[in-house]
């Protein structure tokens, strides 16, 4: 079944309807001193929408988890102040309520929420009859039907200024970012959703001050349509995920180089490279039918002579060659090695139908 958004443009007060859409403030929202101090930083650099967790899940108990609604007086502060619209974090109907009567301008569902439908549903509820923008963060694990249903389950409560966050998925063998980006996943969103805002969050996707910066323009260069980036007035003291977070004037500095590449219609010069694409194509929907082909008249073989399907030896010859290959031809290893891995399963898939008739 195809499944829709009914979408409306954020349409946020005082907000330029450009690339990209810059949401920042700290991770925490800790003291007044430092909400006030970070805002009017970042307002006097033109920041326009002003960002602070008030409710902080954290993975183990222990850690500092918000100032809860403590902190609310605080963020309408800023808006009184600065003029700038403010976010957080809820993560269940009474953070909901409780941010809609502080006048919070915009909603944010987090990870670990967005990974549980029963959790969205009851926010979904409590949503109900309001019209306020909500943005939806990836769950935590790289699932795009679970970020797909979060998504639905708010827009089917009536909110149709709806946005999601990407902010990289959980890997245990990560090396470089705390979330890596898996950018195929909000791809596909934007593929299934085209008028769906899609911004990304470096902040958690790297985990790291210094991947800030590329992460952006990264996004800026896969076409998405903002940002949501940490920045606290002292971050080193920051009494939530300081290695990820900025000061207002790096984040000025930030936003500053960012290359901003618009998405304007194709040439005729592309269009026809794009012909070239399409040729290669099907040349390789072709190789890859008789390639499959010929591992179906293996199959035969093998029943005959009562063989196993899967061949170690040669299923880990072909990934050590062909690796190999791809990297002289300018590839990476990991990609050749991917694609032979999925090429191997279908292979296996259809001689274990040969086996079994």
């Amino acid at each position: 079944m195809d499944l829709e958004l009914n979408l409306q443009p954020l349409a946020l007060q005082g907000i330029e309807q450009k690339r990209p859409l810059v949401i920042a403030g700290p991770c925490s929202a800790e003291t007044e001193e430092q909400v006030m101090n970070t805002a009017k930083q970042l307002a006097d650099n033109g920041i326009k929408i002003f960002r602070a967790g008030v409710w902080k899940p954290r993975t183990k108990p222990g850690g500092f988890e918000g100032k809860g609604i403590e902190a609310l007086p605080w963020m309408q502060r800023v808006k009184a102040e600065t003029g700038m619209l403010t976010a957080t974090e809820v993560a269940t109907p009474e953070h909901v309520e409780a941010a809609l009567n502080a006048g919070i301008d915009i909603l944010w569902i987090g990870a670990r929420t967005s990974a549980n439908p029963f959790s969205v549903q009851a926010i979904a509820d409590a949503l109900k009859g309001v019209d306020v923008p909500v943005l939806i963060k990836n769950p935590v694990n790289p699932d795009i039907e679970l970020w797909t249903g979060a998504l639905l389950r708010i827009n089917n409560a009536g909110i149709t200024r709806l946005g999601a966050i990407h902010r990289g998925f959980s890997s245990v063998d990560s090396k470089l970012y705390r979330n890596p980006p898996m950018w195929h996943l909000p791809i596909e969103l934007k593929r299934r959703f085209p008028a769906l805002p899609v911004l990304t969050d470096p902040s958690h996707m790297g985990g790291r001050r210094d991947l800030i910066a590329p992460i952006s323009q990264q996004a800026m260069d896969l076409g998405f349509d903002g940002l949501m980036i940490e920045s606290h007035c002292n971050p080193d003291c920051a009494w939530s995920d300081a290695k990820q977070q900025v000061l207002p004037e790096v984040l000025d500095f930030i936003l500053d180089r960012l290359v901003i590449r618009e998405n304007v219609e194709a040439t005729e010069s592309i269009n026809q490279l794009r012909k070239q694409i399409d040729e290669l194509d099907n040349n390789l929907m072709d190789l890859l039918t008789k390639r499959m082909r010929v591992s179906r008249e293996i199959a035969a073989y093998k029943k005959l002579h009562n063989m196993t399907v899967v061949q170690t030896t040669r299923y880990s010859e072909i990934l050590d060659k062909r690796g190999a290959q791809g990297a002289l031809c300018g590839m990476n290893p990991d990609f050749v090695k991917k694609v032979y891995e999925a090429i191997h399963s279908e292979s296996v898939r259809q001689q274990i139908e040969i086996m079994n008739k």
